[in-house]
This record gives C-alpha cells, sequence and structure tokens, in this order.
C-alpha cells in the first residue's frame, strides 16, 4: 500500500513555522527531550526516511539533541520534510526493502513508520508549543492500524523501544487519541 505523506508533512511544517525561539527550552511529551531536541530529531529522521525511500541509507540513527540543532532548521526542516513526502511519492520506494537507522523493513513497512514518525513527533511538538494540531484524517488511521498491529501480542520486539508504556484510553475516543494512547502519549498532555 502506497502511502501520501504529503498532507501530513504539511501540516508538520505548519507547526514547525510556529515555533518561537522562546520555546526551544520547553519540554515535550518525549521525556527529556525538549522543543528543540525534538526540532534535531525530526531533522534526522526526515533526511534518513528520505534516503530509506531512496535505496540509499544513511548510516547512523537521528539524534533528538537541542544542543546538536542546526542553527539553519527553520529553513532546513521544512525543506527535508518535503524532500521526504516528494521521495516516498515514487513508486520504486514502495518496492522491496527500505533500510533506515540500520534496520531494514519492506518498503511498504517502512513508508508506514515514516508517516508514523512524522504525525506523532509532529503531535509532540505542537503541544509543547501551544499549537493546534491538524493532522491528516487519511494519515491518522494509516497510523493507527500500524501501532495498533505493533501492539498486538507476539509482536512485543516491534514494540520495544519505540514507544513508553501503553496510556489507557477509551475505545470510543478519537482515532488520534487511540493512536497516541497506544503510542505511549497522553492525549491531554501535559495534564497527567
Amino acid at each position: 500500500m502506497q502511502l501520501d505523506l504529503g498532507p501530513q508533512t504539511d501540516e508538520v511544517i505548519r507547526i514547525v513555522t510556529g515555533v518561537r525561539d522562546g520555546q526551544l527550552d520547553d519540554p515535550t511529551p518525549c521525556e527529556g527531550t525538549p522543543v528543540a531536541g525534538m526540532l534535531d530529531h525530526l531533522m534526522g529522521l526526515s533526511l534518513a526516511f528520505r534516503m530509506g525511500a531512496e535505496k540509499t541509507p544513511l548510516d547512523g540513527g537521528a539524534s533528538a539533541s537541542a544542543s546538536a540543532l542546526d542553527p539553519s532548521w527553520r529553513s532546513e526542516l521544512p525543506a527535508r520534510l518535503d524532500a521526504l513526502a516528494a521521495a516516498w511519492r515514487d513508486p520504486i520506494a514502495w518496492e522491496g526493502f527500505a533500510t533506515v537507522g540500520g534496520a531494514s523493513l519492506p518498503a511498504p513497512a517502512m513508508g508506514g513508520v515514516a508517516l508514523n514518525e512524522v504525525l506523532l513527533h509532529g503531535w509532540d511538538l505542537a503541544v509543547a508549543t501551544g499549537q493546534e494540531y491538524r493532522p491528516d484524517p487519511a494519515s491518522v488511521e494509516a497510523c493507527l492500524a500500524l501501532v495498533t498491529e505493533m501492539n498486538e501480542p507476539g509482536n512485543e520486539e516491534l514494540r520495544n523501544g519505540q514507544f513508553g508504556p501503553v496510556v489507557p484510553v477509551p475505545p470510543s475516543a478519537p482515532s488520534l487519541d487511540r493512536l497516541l494512547g497506544l503510542a505511549g502519549r497522553s492525549p491531554s498532555w501535559p495534564s497527567r
């Protein structure tokens, strides 16, 4: 299944442009990762998953270090997110395997992981900076299906290290809230 990452990367670009300099040290839902660290992580993952789509894997993973944030992030991150979406629009990206951060997966699975990373960390950045988050509904549904499968018995190895403990969310909650809970995030962050 081919996904279009563009509607979701566009939303994250909107969030990125709304980040104020005075918010860079503010906390995010990812414990120990301030806004600047989340921006650094988005910079790295957007490049790594683009390279995975292009079948030219990048050595190493995406850091989440506030001190490593590229000073040109305001222009560079939107460009990287656009390039990420463009790379996954190429049908070849969805063929065979894709390698990101040393992990190889069937390309459709890696494309889903890329979308999930952008969507979840976009939410992290939005709530940390007090912005309304309007994720792409089709992306939310695709990510919910992926993370639900990762939480099925027998898939613990897939989930380990990816997310914190599941946060209980009512089954009648909106899809985004259910996705957040399965990914170890409280939909009502920062109130716990």
